[in-house]
């Protein structure tokens, strides 16, 4: 347990992280990734080469040694970051060599006579309690997976049973099970891990599923990166009939059943988890307005499909944007913008009947672009875990090293919940981005315009702030997430 002595020798850190905090999780990184075999494959080198990861944890373990003594307003995090470690497969033997890595740096780093025995102790007594927390709710989730019809636990050999290019830059791949056996009913909005050999060395990523659960396939659609190892890999080197390491699915930003008229707003491949909302939606009958943006209509992924389920379900309305929109063919009921989209634009696509469900998903600049619209006014904010019933609720002052695994793994975390009545909902991708693209599905600065840089990730100045006068929820301001710091995405 940690005691009260050790939670404020962590919270004295502050002012060393405000100066030293990125030399910290450099070392970090260069000690674990360069003597440790073992967890390798869990992280993206490219992340490392860049700078943005060792940045990214910076600024998440600042921020989060500054609010160790309330941290209840990050309530979905945990959930986030168990998902993410399951899709991965992170095991209990991996936690103590992460943390005796985490240890090592901050006695090298900040020098014995800062780092003394006492400090080492509070955040390995910090670190050890989060370990065995999240130890036993992927446990549960490991457990939940397996016994589930058409489940497994650990990795499951998939067949490409098809391979079809959606753009230029984005290729599907149609995954079956070698064993001919079922496949677990996954929640739209979920992601499998893939376990792939590059030049002799064991690579790990996520992928979106774009398509709904039909109980015998999975569907991936994955964006080529110009520094990306297993996109490329992917798209070059997979064929049809190959057979890939597959991870069961995972991620709990997911379709909530609900009867509300559907929003679904993305940019670039951010669309891949919400192609599979999308027809689960239109399975409940729901009415659904669907906004994309993209680079140009040939860059557009699955524009063919929208526009045939459009012609097949009068419900759907479908808006598109492009910031080059040459060679875009008119099709009835499609509205179609050119240049880049802005507040005006989003609001006049949105629906007249605001009591709806929505869900946006794309780099940080159109994000900001969409949150600018759903706060608004009318609106009323407030945080929820999604999914969430199977693990414990690991929030407790003393769980400030959460971040130090989940920034490590490259976690995403965009995690505001908004009702405008109804739920407006912030997407989340949980793979670390690419150059300029996440490996769950993807959203970067390759398919959009060059406005919209990066994907939020965790770290990205989440803090809590008061919403201004009209956009409070009751009596008190609710947290949003601050804009995030611009830097560039690494490569996958």
């Amino acid at each position: 347990m940690l005691t009260d002595r050790q939670r404020a020798i962590v919270k004295s850190t502050v002012p060393l992280l405000e100066t030293g905090g990125e030399a910290l999780t450099t070392h970090f990184y260069q000690l674990m990734l360069s003597e440790s075999d073992e967890v390798q494959p869990l992280f993206n080198s490219v992340h490392q080469q860049t700078g943005a990861q060792p940045r990214a944890l910076a600024r998440s373990v600042l921020m989060y040694a500054k609010h160790i003594d309330d941290l209840s307003g990050l309530g979905d995090l945990p959930a986030q970051i168990i998902h993410k470690h399951v899709s991965l497969q992170v095991q209990p033997e991996h936690y103590p060599i992460v943390g005796g890595f985490l240890l090592r740096a901050i006695r090298e780093v900040l020098g014995a006579e800062i780092a003394t025995d006492e400090v080492i102790e509070a955040w390995a007594a910090a670190y050890g309690q989060l370990a065995d927390i999240l130890i036993g709710a992927e446990k549960a989730t490991y457990e939940a997976n397996a016994q589930a019809p058409g489940g497994w636990k650990g990795v499951r050999r998939f067949v490409v049973a098809a391979k079809q290019a959606e753009t230029p830059e984005i290729t599907s791949f149609t995954l079956q099970p070698e064993d001919g056996g079922a496949v677990l009913a996954y929640q739209p909005g979920q992601f499998i891990g893939l376990r792939v050999v590059v030049d002799g060395k064991e690579q790990r990523r996520n992928y979106s599923l774009s398509q709904v659960a039909d109980g015998r396939s999975l569907r991936i659609s994955v964006k080529r990166e110009a520094q990306g190892v297993v996109s490329n890999h992917l798209h070059h080197q997979v064929q049809t009939g190959d057979v890939l390491d597959v991870f069961p699915p995972a991620g709990h930003f997911t379709l909530d059943d609900s009867a509300k008229p559907l929003v679904l707003m993305a940019a670039g491949v951010g669309i891949t988890p919400l192609m599979a909302m999308l027809q689960e939606g239109l399975k409940m009958g729901r009415a659904v307005t669907f906004i994309h943006c993209a680079r140009s209509p040939e860059l557009q992924a699955f524009r063919g499909d929208l526009l045939a389920l459009a012609a097949q379900h009068p419900q759907l309305q479908l808006r598109f944007g492009y910031e080059q929109a040459a060679g875009a063919a008119p099709a009835d009921g499609v509205d179609v913008a050119q240049g880049l989209p802005d507040a005006e634009l989003l609001t006049r696509w949105l629906p007249a009947e605001r009591d709806v469900q929505a869900y946006y998903l794309g780099p940080v600049g159109f994000m900001r672009l969409a949150k600018q619209v759903v706060h608004r006014p009318a609106c009323r904010t407030r945080r929820r875990v999604a999914n969430s019933s199977a693990q414990p609720s690991p929030w407790r002052p003393e769980t400030l090293v959460l971040v130090l695994l989940a920034m490590a793994c490259g976690m995403l975390a965009t995690w505001v919940l908004v009702h405008c009545p109804g739920a407006f909902r912030p997407g989340l991708q949980p793979d670390p981005p690419g150059a300029g693209a996440t490996g769950a599905g993807g959203r970067g600065a390759g398919d959009c315009p060059a406005l919209w840089q990066r994907d939020l990730r965790a770290g990205d100045d989440l803090r809590p702030v008061d919403l201004p006068a009209g956009r409070r929820s009751g009596a008190t301001g609710r947290a949003v997430p601050a804009a995030p710091h611009q830097e560039p995405a690494g490569g996958r």
